[in-house]
């Protein structure tokens, strides 16, 4: 019977082949070691920690890049359509609003509080290089993990919130959980500030705190909170009696379970439904008695809760390069694997073309985006001036609103390098471009920091300080090709500067008007700057072209560059392989 039916291997479908027996499959996309592979991650530590240093991190960083590539990523996608789940009531009635998360997402809280992605910021065992490092791994883990990103950057925020409090007892209570490496005592922080009101004004802010005795307990309506299952949050009210405005809040502390483990005046209204991080539990709050205390004083909350919002959009910058390289890896390795009009993508100048532009991209906000994790690790240790205090405050609402805008082009432009495969949700790409389009409107959108800019921007020792910066990274390029880069950054910053003095002369609305243009026009000469200097270290250190091919391609999409990308380090580029093997240092190359 069996001759009578089979047709050689092909499956069969009513005793005949099936008709897609001898149809093309195409092979997706594949990673490798996320770590071993990032040649800009591995240049960048190379060149900024001291090499004994970075040999006893790489065996851990290694790790997580294999992590990131294997076993995280093939979770992912197995877990493409899964979400969290609310259940408000027991089987007996009783309201426990519990939320049921991804197994990703408890994956991915016991790899954070083993490997301290955010103990590392607060056991500083590698001293300034202790953010670097800690970055370096969550840039690593972001993209296979879902977003979990975002409780961890609350929490990170939450404990540098806490810490400089100087409030003794939250700090005894609550920073050892935020902070642990042991999962069963690890706790991760919600940051409750969104109200029907304004998400952004936060002055509007309805909830209001009333005494109970010696005690507080607070009393309104959060619209939007990420990451609810936190065991903690911080949060904003006003208390009884305090005048309206951001000046008549306080910054409270609470956590959202008693001791028997039910909610403890905070009610789970509804889950969120979003356009993308569909896995993080963002919901809809009601406060109802929830008890409180007071982080520090009973007024200027939202100035209290500055040092969260400072570490939490370097998390959303780093995160936006994060995804950036994700989506340029995928494109990139499917260009091999994805054949058009008789030869691979690899091999179309066009697409190459793209790719390099995306690679580029990538490359300019990974520079801006750890030069501020640079900053903050020797701020937090005390080792930088008031100048270097200044630019923190200057360069994180820069490259936060900076990287956010490009992560949204690039991961976008990469979904599209897949054709139709790019907007089929079983492959888990479009999932980059969901997610990615939060990070312009998390923590700030792109107008409300871009104006946060200009008031620091008011300050003649910022603008002093960004001006040193901008001259010491001109230094640093040296000379030769990239030195003309880092001459084309400079000038984009400098005229974003002139651009700032000449609308203050029309007045506060023309700056308002072109803040947006000024901050955008300081970040992306920065990226400029920045990858000019790394590439003439890695000219020198390497004979390496492809950090002065991003840059080059940087400086020209600036429009004040000489000469356009060739076709030669747009291949290089675009593929990120060397042909030949590296020769001696490039002419015009400086250590």
């Amino acid at each position: 019977m069996r001759a009578l039916l089979d047709c050689g291997d092909a499956p069969l479908m009513n005793g005949r082949a099936h008709p897609t027996a001898m149809s093309f499959l195409q092979s997706p996309p594949q990673l490798d070691n996320q770590y071993r592979e990032d040649r800009l991650l591995v240049g960048y530590l190379r060149r900024t920690v001291p090499a004994d240093l970075l040999r006893t991190l790489e065996p851990s960083l290694d790790e997580m890049g294999e992590l990131a590539a294997g076993e995280l990523y093939r979770q992912q996608l197995a877990e493409v359509r899964w979400e969290p789940r609310l259940e408000r009531w027991d089987a007996w009635g009783r309201r426990i609003d519990r939320i049921e998360v991804t197994p990703l997402w408890r994956r991915a809280e016991e790899i954070a509080a083993r490997s301290g992605l955010v103990a590392l910021a607060y056991e500083r065992p590698h001293g300034r290089f202790s953010r670097a490092y800690q970055f370096a791994l969550v840039h690593l883990f972001t993209p296979s993990t879902d977003i979990y990103s975002c409780p961890l950057a609350m929490t990170d925020g939450a404990a540098r919130t806490l810490v400089d409090s100087g409030n003794a007892a939250l700090i005894e209570r609550a920073v050892p959980h935020l902070t642990s490496r042991d999962p069963a005592q690890f706790w991760t922080s919600g940051q409750w500030m969104t109200e029907t009101t304004g998400g952004s004004d936060v002055g509007r802010s309805e909830t209001e705190a009333r005494r109970d005795g010696e005690g507080w307990r607070l009393y309104g309506r959060k619209w939007f909170t990420s990451a609810t299952t936190s065991p903690m949050a911080l949060t904003l009210a006003r208390p009884e009696g305090n005048p309206p405005g951001g000046r008549g809040l306080a910054l409270f502390y609470l956590e959202t379970r008693g001791p028997d483990g039910s909610p403890d005046g905070v009610l789970i209204e509804r889950l969120k439904d979003k356009l993308g991080t569909r896995k993080v539990p963002t919901a809809e709050l009601t406060l109802d008695g929830a008890r409180a205390v007071p982080v520090r004083g009973l007024t200027d909350g939202v100035r209290n809760i500055a040092p969260m919002l400072n570490v939490t959009r370097t998390w959303n910058a780093v995160s936006a390069v994060a995804l950036m390289r994700r989506a340029v890896a995928l494109a990139r390795d499917y260009a091999d694997r994805r054949s058009a009009f008789g030869a691979p993508l690899s091999s179309k100048p066009l697409h190459l073309d793209t790719l390099a532009e995306l690679q580029a991209q990538a490359e300019g906000a990974f520079h801006l985006a750890f030069r501020v994790v640079e900053i903050l690790g020797a701020v937090e240790g005390g080792e930088i001036d008031p100048g270097g205090r200044a630019l923190l405050r200057l360069l994180t609402p820069v490259a936060k609103l900076t990287t956010a805008r490009q992560a949204v082009t690039v991961t976008s432009e990469a979904l599209e390098a897949f054709g139709g495969a790019g907007y089929i949700e079983d492959t888990g790409l479009p999932l980059l471009l969901r997610d990615a389009q939060v990070l312009p409107i998390w923590e700030g959108t792109t107008n409300v920091l871009a104006l946060d800019v200009l008031r620091v921007l008011s300050d003649e020792g910022t603008r002093a300080a960004l001006e040193a910066e901008v001259a010491h990274l001109v230094i640093g390029a040296g000379s030769g090709e990239p030195a003309v880069a880092a001459a084309a950054g400079a000038a984009a910053v400098r005229s974003a500067l002139r651009l700032l003095r000449e609308t203050a002369e029309s007045g506060p609305d023309a700056s308002s008007a072109a803040a947006r243009r000024i901050a955008l026009g300081i970040g992306r000469g920065l990226e400029v700057l920045l990858a000019a200097r790394h590439a003439s270290w890695a000219l020198a250190e390497s004979a390496d072209p492809r950090p002065l091919a991003a840059a080059r391609r940087l400086a020209w999409s600036l429009r004040t560059a000489r000469d356009e990308p060739g076709l030669d380090e747009t291949r290089v580029l675009a593929t990120d392989r060397l042909e030949e093997p590296a020769g001696q240092p490039v002419e015009g190359a400086t250590t």
